[in-house]
């Protein structure tokens, strides 16, 4: 069973790749995925699992409960309570953007962005992204950014280019922060990088991994960018600029507050994010309260809801699922430990390490393989292996589509093709990846 769950598990990323083809939703193929996952984990036999994998070792420290009754009250609800974190996350931040985009904020920034050629507006883009996504995180980031992209480019195939370089600039952005990505908040909460030290040894590396794949897209990137027409419905509603203006700075403010709220109450981030959800949608509803009761729906928190992409906050639930039935079982520990038998020296082996590390993160989930790095290595603070971790699990996610949550997001909102991106973009994110390696090994040797 241990081996039916990989093959399962490989067989469900196939239909979610071939999504267009086989006329099957990519959230149907990820639900079941995860629904079969953990029915093959329950049917199995315990005592054939690996002796280093969770059930197993909670098996032996408590023997006198049934592995069914582990499965389904530990287990899976361990799993589900962190999975929950990032979807309500996911949930607040998109419905507080879609709160500001339909109080016309966000032309506040569209309006003083005057370029107008591709290959401008996408430097522009990238760049914005990149650093915004250091100081918010990737996934609020690339939802935020998508929604500005919304504003400034009509052409759906052009948009899919640019949501494209949103996902590599959030990604590479959030990977040099310490708060810009849940790989690195994992590693510096867990006492093995310091703020000043990941930045400083992850900024070129991340930086090389943007500015290779933008580079290569110039070449090819041409005309101008046409900008869309202003027919929507929630368009008709009449805003004064003072309205425009304090949604646009209070649903931005309460995002950037939410690292802020982490680190002060060190709760999870889902937290501040619904916290500042709950304070904007009272500010709102108080603004439109003399407004027509039309217009007010249409502005409402409820009119939000129903504009949010639930397939995919779904997706992504059932992605999640299906990763962590294989790490509880065991098969991405042994993942870990088959890498650590390289036949290498340091730093050579460690590097190769992680750089496969950082691949594989495009496609299972990087938080449990970043999880089973922490469990399997103890070297010391800032050292050059968590470094090269946090950019690699980082930067490595935009290699596929769903790879990062980041990914998923913009997948989601502008329901870009699995294949198109695999085409059109992966080569560019693992050019950028590749070339952010060499930055870092480089940077080792200049030490």
């Amino acid at each position: 069973m241990f081996y039916v769950m990989v093959a399962v598990f490989v067989l469900g990323y196939v239909m979610i790749a071939l999504e267009h083809p086989l006329r099957v939703n990519k959230s149907a193929s990820a639900l079941l995925l995860g629904v079969i996952m953990w029915t093959l984990f329950a049917l199995c036999n315990p005592l054939a699992l690996p002796e280093y994998s969770p059930a197993q070792t909670y098996l032996e420290a408590n023997a006198g409960s049934s592995f069914i009754e582990w499965v389904t009250h530990v287990a899976l609800v361990h799993h589900l309570g962190e999975i929950a974190e990032i979807l309500f996350f996911l949930l607040g931040a998109m419905t507080i953007v879609e709160l500001v985009d339909c109080h016309g904020g966000f032309s506040i920034i569209t309006d003083r962005i005057k370029a107008t050629r591709k290959v401008s507006l996408l430097w522009v883009i990238s760049i914005i992204t990149f650093f915004m996504s250091a100081v918010l995180d990737n996934l609020t980031t690339a939802i935020v950014m998508v929604a500005l992209l919304r504003k400034l480019i009509g052409d759906r195939k052009d948009r899919w280019i640019f949501g494209g370089m949103i996902i590599i600039a959030a990604n590479a952005g959030g990977a040099w922060s310490p708060i810009g990505d849940v790989t690195t908040i994992m590693l510096w909460i867990g006492g093995k990088i310091s703020a000043v030290s990941i930045m400083q040894a992850v900024f070129l590396p991340s930086l090389a991994s943007l500015i290779v794949p933008l580079g290569i897209l110039s070449f090819t990137v041409k005309g101008e960018a046409a900008r869309p027409e202003k027919n929507d419905e929630h368009r008709r509603v009449e805003l004064k600029a003072w309205e425009r203006n304090l949604v646009f700075f209070m649903g931005i403010g309460l995002l950037l507050f939410v690292p802020v709220f982490k680190t002060i109450t060190h709760l999870p981030p889902y937290l501040g994010v619904l916290g500042g959800l709950s304070l904007l949608w009272i500010a709102t509803e108080v603004m439109n309260i003399r407004r027509p009761e039309s217009d007010a729906g249409r502005l409402s928190v409820a009119a939000m809801l129903h504009r949010i992409d639930v397939p995919s906050i779904l997706f992504f639930l059932g992605i999640l699922v299906a990763v962590a039935a294989m790490q509880t079982c065991g098969q991405l520990m042994a993942l870990s430990m088959g890498l650590d038998t390289i036949p290498l020296q340091e730093p050579g082996k460690y590097y190769l390490i992680t750089v496969i590390m950082g691949m594989l993160s495009s496609v299972i989930d990087n938080v449990p393989l970043v999880a089973g790095a922490m469990g399997m290595y103890s070297f010391p603070i800032d050292h050059y292996f968590w470094e090269f971790t946090a950019y690699a699990a980082g930067v490595g996610g935009s290699i596929l589509i769903i790879g990062s949550a980041a990914g998923v997001a913009v997948m989601g909102m502008e329901k870009i093709d699995f294949i198109w991106y695999l085409k059109r973009i992966s080569l560019l994110a693992l050019a950028g990846y590749l070339a952010g390696c060499g930055v870092f090994m480089l940077e080792q040797m200049l030490r």
